[in-house]
């Protein structure tokens, strides 16, 4: 049986490796043993701060997000339970952005939010609200001939349309737009 020499193989393993530690300082990017083990500390710290990446932002969004409310007059913490109470679902990275870019809305949400811990707006309140501006934004923006029959059958339902169950599209795209 024939003799078997890897030398290509272990070769192209150590030129990965070093290709991979390209830039790193001393002996590093030289010897494999080095560049290799430096290779497997780098991935671990990759990793690690990959994940310390994310808590890093959603505190640097919750110090934006304190300052603006502190600015209207309102602690963060307080912002954040009004919000909940009102039935607000907005994320922290999309409050920091309002906070920095719109003052405005920022202000009417701050608003919402004191409103939210008065008792004034409550989740069940916010979500009739919202399916009503859905509604009228549905019956405003859409041309009844894009939606399907059953959002025509749908809608026929609402408005209380006798029949509306055999009608084809063209007779539920007739009778809705009247």
């Amino acid at each position: 049986m024939p003799r078997v020499k890897n030398g290509a193989v272990t070769k192209a393993r150590h030129k990965k490796v070093l290709k991979q530690a390209k830039g790193y300082f001393g002996s590093k990017h030289r010897l494999y043993k080095t560049a290799k083990e430096q290779l497997m500390h780098s991935g671990n710290y990759a990793f690690r701060d990959r994940k310390a990446k994310k808590r890093d932002f959603r505190k640097l969004w919750i110090t934006r997000i304190n300052a603006a409310c502190r600015e209207n007059e309102i602690s963060y913490s307080r912002f954040i339970d009004g919000l909940t109470k009102a039935g607000v679902e907005v994320n922290r990275k999309m409050l920091s952005e309002i906070a920095i870019n719109d003052q405005a809305s920022f202000a009417n949400l701050v608003k919402l939010a004191k409103d939210g811990l008065e008792g004034k707006v409550t989740k069940e309140v916010a979500k009739e609200e919202k399916k009503i501006a859905k509604k009228e934004v549905k019956e405003e923006s859409t041309d009844l001939s894009s939606l399907t029959v059953a959002e025509l059958k749908a809608m026929a339902k609402d408005k209380d349309i006798e029949g509306y169950t055999t009608m084809k599209k063209a007779e539920l795209v007739e009778v809705l737009s009247k």
